[in-house]
Formats: structure tokens, sequence, C-alpha cells
């Protein structure tokens, strides 16, 4: 009897998928009675001979076999050469993962759909309901969630809210570099404020103060993982009638009055590269509770067209051939008509894979970061004489992302001393993103308008670093962090 892959061989009443088949072993996949695998054995080829051939297996059950075995091997190399890895030094940030991430990811790469797809699809429902969201939309970066969020407020779609070239973005200059591009590449004019020490955050007094006839949005972070004043942001922008775009980036999970950061104003913003509260490699996401913003959005994520039919799909309007648009001729494919001009801003399957399985890992992630947070805190106090320890808030429930740390005025020491020497021990440090952005070579002959003066972001610019919480860091690398940190402010002031 000739045995081949995809036979459902039986003996003794028990009925098995033959799986793999080579010359001294094969595979066999026990069924029950209604398909579902169950466990694998192995035999020799010779004993095959016990097995009674009864029929070939449906292709869909085959496959799922077949999946099944990769899947094995794929958990087994995740045992031996990922599951007990050590970083050799204690980095600010990184990306926590299980063999559930690679066995995902191996799915979502046997399907080789490669653009956009089902987990795609997963992830966007998982993101949206556990924010509370209406929608929430996956791109290939965070700083591309910024640049969708704001490019979908110059949409002529919004009519007399729609921003135009000129018009006024308030924002601040301490802060990461794409939070504040997508507010110059739109040919908008980016105002910038000042922030406090300690929750590095906007000034709030200076805001309303900051709005002329020309301000129609307000674009700024949740610095660190620690949320801004919303109620006062938000109370501003509805007096003003301004736009409110929230870069959410650095604090997925984070709690203003027990509702998530990034679901106040009208857009929020995530990203999920490695150093980040999840990840999915490269990727980012825009979510919103408004339908016209979501399809805005989604228009310039997808090449600017006016259709909104997903990757592989046709006719979703049921009325394809029947729009009339423009000056184009009416009939015109849809698939094919552009209402703005985008971008290819898509994140594939394969990356979606793993963010769905780590938005599972999100709650623990957030947990272990603050512990680690308020750990670190607790051990630098004795040095808070010499140093501005951050502080969350009022009103607020952080997602630490980092540690931020500034030399207090008169403390003679300098940053540079620090770090250095930290980083010689294998801790790594940042600073706090651009430090005083309008100071950067990229802001040569950019036109923006600054209220106030930008006192503390100068000094965050000189005298503010950061080190890590993140959850691959244990009690212990906390407790080394702190202590070394400790011995080299003692140190380079003679204590």
């Amino acid at each position: 009897m000739s045995y081949y892959i995809g036979a459902v061989v039986e003996r003794e009443g028990t009925q098995f998928v033959l799986a793999d088949l080579n010359s001294i072993v094969a595979t066999l996949i026990q069924l029950d009675n209604q398909d579902f695998l169950l466990d694998k054995t192995l035999v020799e080829v010779k004993e095959l001979s016990n097995y009674q051939i009864i029929t070939s297996c449906s292709k869909e059950l085959l496959e799922k076999v077949k999946r099944g075995l990769i899947f094995d091997k794929v958990e087994e190399f995740y045992n031996l050469f990922h599951k007990d890895k050590k970083n050799k030094t204690l980095n600010y940030a990184g990306k926590i993962y299980d063999d559930k991430e690679m066995l995902a990811l191996t799915d979502a790469s046997l399907d080789f759909w490669l653009t956009s797809g089902r987990y795609c699809k997963e992830f966007e429902k998982k993101l949206a309901k556990y924010l509370g969201v209406r929608y929430a939309l996956l791109t290939n970066s965070g700083s591309s969630a910024n640049l969708l969020a704001l490019s979908a407020l110059t949409s002529p779609k919004l009519g007399e809210r729609s921003l135009k070239r000129g018009d006024e973005v308030i924002t601040v200059a301490a802060g990461f570099p794409t939070t504040v591009a997508p507010i110059v590449q739109n040919g908008l004019i980016p105002v910038f404020l000042d922030v406090e020490l300690g929750t590095y955050n906007i000034k709030i007094e200076q805001l309303e103060e900051a709005i002329s006839e020309k301000t129609k949005a307000i674009m700024i972070a949740h610095t660190m993982g620690n949320p801004f004043d919303l109620e006062k942001v938000m109370k501003v922008a509805g007096k003003y009638n301004l736009w409110v775009i929230e870069d959410n980036c650095d604090a997925l999970g984070a709690m203003y009055k027990n509702k998530f950061t990034g679901t106040y104003g009208h857009i929020g913003t995530s990203s999920f590269y490695p150093p980040h509260h999840i990840t999915m490699g490269e990727g980012g996401a825009v979510y919103t509770n408004d339908p016209k913003l979501k399809l805005i959005i989604e228009s310039f994520r997808d090449w600017g067209r006016d259709c909104w039919c997903p990757s592989g799909c046709d006719n979703t309007c049921n009325k394809r051939f029947n729009w009339q648009l423009g000056n184009l001729p009416e009939g015109y494919d849809h698939k094919y008509t552009y209402s703005h001009l985008g971008y290819n801003l898509k994140v594939t399957d394969m990356q979606a894979a793993i963010g769905v399985q780590q938005l599972d890992k999100l709650p623990d992630f957030i947990e272990a970061r603050n512990s680690n947070f308020n750990l670190l805190k607790e051990q630098l106090q004795e040095i808070e004489e010499y140093i501005i320890l951050p502080e969350a808030t009022p009103n607020s429930s952080p997602s630490w992302f980092g540690f931020i740390i500034t030399i207090k005025d008169g403390v003679n020491i300098n940053r540079s001393d620090i770090v250095n020497h930290l980083e010689s021990l294998g801790i790594q440090t940042r600073m706090l993103f651009a430090g005083n952005i309008t100071k950067q070579p990229a802001f040569h002959n950019v036109e923006y308008r600054v209220v106030g003066d930008l006192k503390n972001t100068d000094k965050i610019m000189i005298d503010t670093f950061l080190v890590g919480v993140y959850p691959g860091l244990t009690e212990e690398d906390i407790l080394y962090m702190a202590q070394n940190i400790k011995d080299i402010f003692k140190v380079k002031l003679g204590l």
C-alpha cells in the first residue's frame, strides 16, 4: 500500500492524518470524530503497514496540519534561541515578546498576503475596543500616524474648518520632531510654548495667550507617558473651536480622569516601534470617534483615493462605476478616483500579527513600567536636593515610557559627565528627544512663532536626560541603575 502525505489512516478505530513522511519516520496527527487535530505521534515507516488508508483529508485540513508542524518548529526555535536571550546593557527600552508573537508572525507569513489583511482588521478592532473609540486605523509608524492626523485636517471635505497654508498649530518645542514636522510639511505655522519642569508637559497657562486669528489646531504629546492637562486643553479648544490632536505615541494606556489618553481630542496617534509600549517592528495607529475624519485619514493613508474598499476587495459601495466626482467623466472607476494628495502608509499583515499578540500583553507591560518607575523614583529621592524628579500630572494615571532626570539650577555638575559615566557602565541614556527643536539644524529657515520664552525648554536641552523603565528591566536592574546614578552625583559633587 502506498502511503502519502494527507492520507487519513486508521488503526484500531482511531484515525490519523499522515502529516509528514521520510525514509525513516512518519508523523501522524490524531483526529477526533469532528476532524479536530489532537496528539502528534511518530512511528517508524515500517509500522505504517499496521495502519489502513481510509481516505484523503481535505486541502484545508492538510494545510492546518502542516501549519501545526511548522508552528512546533517555531516554538522549538524560540525556546532554544530567544527565550533566555539577555541584553548586555540596561537598555532604555526594547521589545518584550515570547513564542506567541513568533507563531503569529509565521502564521501571517504562510498566508503570504503581504499587505494589510486579516490580522490588520483584528488589530484595529482590538485596539479600538481597548481604547473605547469607534475607529482605529493602522499605519506604518507613529510618525506616519502624526502625518496622517494633521494632513486629515487639511481636507477640503471639512469645509470652513479645514486647515489652510499659513494657519497656526499650537505645540511645544520640547518634544519629538515628528510631532512638529507634519505642521511644517503641510505649510502651517507651528506656535511653540514652553513646558513645565517635572511633568515636562505644556505650560497650560500660556495656551490661551498663544491663540491668534490664524490658530486652528493644537497638536501636543503626552510626554514620556505622562498625560498633559486634558481638561484645560479641551476647554480652551472648545472655546475657540480648535482641532485637537493627541500625540499618544509614548503614552499608550495612560489615563486622565479614568479615560484613556488619545481619546479626548479629535484624533489620537500611537507608535509601535520596538521601544514603545507594544511593538510590531514598524507600525503606528490613528484613532478617532468621528466617521468623517476616519474616512479622510483612510484616504490619506491609501494613496488619497476616494474609494474605501480594503485591499483585495472591489465595489464595497455597490456603485463602483456610477460615481461622478471632480471633473472626471461620470462612471469613472471609483477605485481610481482621488480626493486627496495622499501617501501609501499602510502596514503589512505580518506586522499586525505581532501587534495582535502584543496587545494582550499591554496591561502587564504598563504595570511593569509603572512599578519600575516608582522604584527608581523612590531610590533617587536621596539626591532630590540636586535633581528634579519626574511627577505625574494631577488627575492622571501615567503609562511611563521613561524616567526623566533634570539637574537643578546651581548644581555644579555637567550632564555629559553623568551620561558618559552611565553609558560606560552599560546603562543606556537618552535626551528628551530634540531638546529645543527650534535649535535643531532642520529648523533653520522654518517659519514659526514663540509665545513667551522657552526657558525650561532650553534647560531641558542642557540639563535633562532619561533612563529606562521598560518591562525588560528587573528590580535588580533598577536598583543597580539607581545606585550608579546616586554614586556619580556624589562623586562629582564631592559628597
